[in-house]
């Protein structure tokens, strides 16, 4: 016969797990160190495993921890969902999202699909613009929750994933081999476009801009018809264009975090709720990635 888990042990686990502390869980939780503790113990009796083990950095998750972990996330979402649509918490109104442009198509629109499905009451708006634009959006009071792309360990937001900064070009294009380089970017202050400009110097890569108007449409085309190369996160990258891996003419690049902003302090429900649907289901991963 099937056990049942306790969604109240879960939510510690995970808690633990993202802080990493159990006086930092205990904190956010509104328990005891005490308690946190206990909950963990419980869950791995009823498991039959050790969920953490401390190193230098504080608790890391052990082997069993991990397969649980991207599961535990799962079956939270789905709890929440079900328990905000069944009691009514999501209230009716408006809820505006900040994504940057690249992150509209593969990114972000199973996740606006599956919130709409969820709450079909509440009014999203989407805001598209560069991520330094979203932000400004957000201290404004424009936009309720952002999406914000920024280097690896730069910005407070909640890492929701870490992807790859990548050359991108046409299908067996020439463009990357020209010089000056011919690069495309989405807009002026497209959070990219520093750590582009910046690798491209290091190298003593000549280069000139082809187009920078705020439309990933067109930036697209350009790249197309083989006029320039761009970059773009590994992830969002159209399947008809080509990730250039393999080229030693171009600098790598860096990693970038998608983080997520919001203000939790008295957010409405349908807030709370569509930061919780993007922290559960960004590119339908289970967390930041490598």
């Amino acid at each position: 016969m099937a056990g049942n888990l306790d969604t109240a042990l879960i939510r510690t686990f995970i808690t633990v797990a993202e802080k990493a502390s159990m006086t930092a869980a205990a904190s956010t939780l509104h328990l005891t160190q005490g308690a946190v503790s206990q909950q963990v113990r419980r869950l791995e009796d009823v498991l039959g495993a050790s969920l953490f083990e401390r190193d230098r950095r504080g608790l890391r998750l052990t082997g069993a921890g991990e397969r649980l972990f991207g599961r535990a996330r799962q079956i939270l979402a789905l709890n929440d969902e079900i328990w905000t649509e069944m009691t009514g918490d999501v209230q009716r109104g408006q809820v505006r999202l900040g994504v940057p442009f690249d992150l509209v198509g593969k990114g972000i629109s199973p996740v606006l699909k599956s919130y709409n499905a969820a709450f079909s009451q509440v009014e999203l708006s989407l805001v598209c613009a560069a991520s330094p634009d979203l932000k400004a959006g957000l201290a404004a009071g424009d936009i309720d929750v952002a999406l914000i792309e920024e280097p690896v360990g730069q910005g407070n937001g909640e890492c929701l994933r870490i992807e790859r900064l990548v050359w991108v070009g046409a299908k067996g294009g020439t463009a990357r081999a020209k010089r000056p380089l011919p690069v495309s970017m989405v807009s002026q202050s497209c959070a990219f476009r520093p750590a582009v400009f910046n690798a491209l110097e290091s190298r003593k890569v000549a280069w000139r801009t082809v187009f920078e108007s705020g439309n990933i449409e067109a930036t697209a085309v350009t790249v197309r018809t083989d006029m320039a190369v761009t970059v773009w996160l590994a992830a969002t990258v159209p399947d008809d264009l080509e990730i250039m891996n393999d080229d030693p003419e171009l600098p790598s690049l860096p990693a970038f975090a998608i983080n997520m902003y919001w203000i939790p302090d008295g957010a409405k429900p349908a807030v709370r709720a569509l930061a919780d649907h993007l922290r559960n289901h960004l590119f339908g991963k289970d967390g930041p990635q490598p």
